[in-house]
């Protein structure tokens, strides 16, 4: 089985679908694994480290995707890929399946069976497939070293012979993956730390990482899976009523919370932002899907009422060595559940397989084994 890894087009992409620990996995299975030259460079995996995996660095796109059995991508293809890709070879990538039906429309047109990383499930036999987690953990890390890198203030408790300075106090709102991950750094730097769910089930990890469980009279909003759902309007506006006096009295805000396939919450209006000290910070994580501050513009930093509201976008890529190893393996966890001795072979009564696909159409005779009954489409 011939595995095509491109070079990612997307502008600010910095990772790489495949890095060399992988690729001399797959390599050692007997696959041929085909990278296009420099597609790891921005990630500091050179063509020279392809090469001792075993992988060909190839430097035409057509002679990378026209015979590729398996296409492994960050994102989305363009349609230049689209059209070097023969009918039935397997595309897999964080493909935003949810909010790209024109994509995925196009895809199942052109006979392409798709898994969107996103849309594995959440169960325990999958937790080595979840991006959703390995690049939030990275965002997480990331947005509480931009937030010490934007504030005018120390993090820790610092005592001078000039006086004491109080550490910063910092809320997350959010306690899934990237919440945690910010709590844990945030104290590791020093800082007071406060923390929110709807989630209540969370509160134990909160406290054990050191931080400050904030206790707001809401009804539990946990969905299957352990995503928060979402709330309803009056729901909502009581819970951003209770947290404007923890925000009002933060010295820096870090928001992640996000609904799978839906705008983000909204979780700090623009007369919560004018109540906070000037020079506060909020780093806003949800900014690429809509933005849980009222003010965030996704990709830029803005100053509202002296305070300072960051939108970052596509974090992970800031990190890209460590992003592209972790989604890497991921990729490796759904390439052992669908490639054997045999080749490549479908489950579609897996549910990890089932889950993750989005597409599917009869591949090229020799290649593609559907086992379980039904499409996929």
């Amino acid at each position: 089985m011939k595995i095509a890894v491109p070079a990612e087009s997307a502008e600010g992409e910095t990772r790489v679908s495949l890095v060399p620990e992988t690729v001399g996995r797959l390599t050692g299975d007997g696959h041929t694994v085909a990278v296009m030259a420099g597609a790891g460079g921005a990630a500091s995996f050179s063509d020279h480290d392809y090469r001792g995996a075993g992988a060909e660095i190839v430097d035409d796109l057509d002679a990378l995707l026209s015979d590729a059995g398996i296409v492994t991508m960050v994102g989305e293809p363009t349609t230049d890929e689209l059209d070097r890709m023969a009918s039935g070879v397997v595309l897999i990538g964080m493909l935003r399946a949810r909010q790209n039906d024109a994509l995925i429309d196009d895809l199942a047109a052109r006979g392409i069976t798709a898994f969107s990383m996103e849309m594995v499930p959440r169960i325990a036999r999958a937790q080595r497939l979840d991006v959703l987690s390995s690049q939030a953990s990275l965002a997480g890390y990331k947005a509480v070293l931009m937030a010490s890198n934007t504030i005018g203030r120390f993090f820790p408790l610092m005592m001078t012979a000039a006086g004491t300075i109080p550490p910063a106090t910092v809320l997350i709102l959010g306690a899934g993956v990237a919440g945690l991950q910010a709590i844990a750094t945030a104290r590791r730097l020093g800082a007071r730390v406060q923390a929110f769910d709807v989630r209540s089930a969370v509160r134990e990890q909160v406290e054990s990482l050191g931080a400050d469980f904030v206790e707001i009279e809401v009804r539990d909003a946990e969905a299957e899976g352990g995503y928060a759902k979402e709330q309803s309007g009056d729901e909502q506006e009581r819970q951003n009523e209770a947290l404007a006096a923890y925000v009002a009295k933060a010295d820096v805000v870090i928001t992640t919370a996000q609904i799978p396939g839906r705008t983000a919450p909204m979780l700090v209006r623009r007369a919560t932002v004018a109540a906070m000290r000037p020079g506060s910070v909020i780093i806003d994580l949800a900014a690429e899907s809509g933005g849980n501050c009222e003010g965030t513009v996704a990709g830029e930093e803005t100053v509202v009422d002296g305070v300072t509201i960051v939108g970052p976008v596509n974090v992970p890529a800031r990190m890209p060595e460590e992003a592209s190893l972790l989604y890497s393996r991921n990729l490796q966890g759904l390439l052992d559940l669908i490639l054997g001795e045999d080749g490549l072979t479908l489950d579609f009564e897996d549910e990890v397989v089932a889950g993750t696909v989005v597409t599917h159409a009869a591949a090229r005779a020799g290649q593609l084994t559907p086992e379980g009954g039904g499409d996929a489409t």
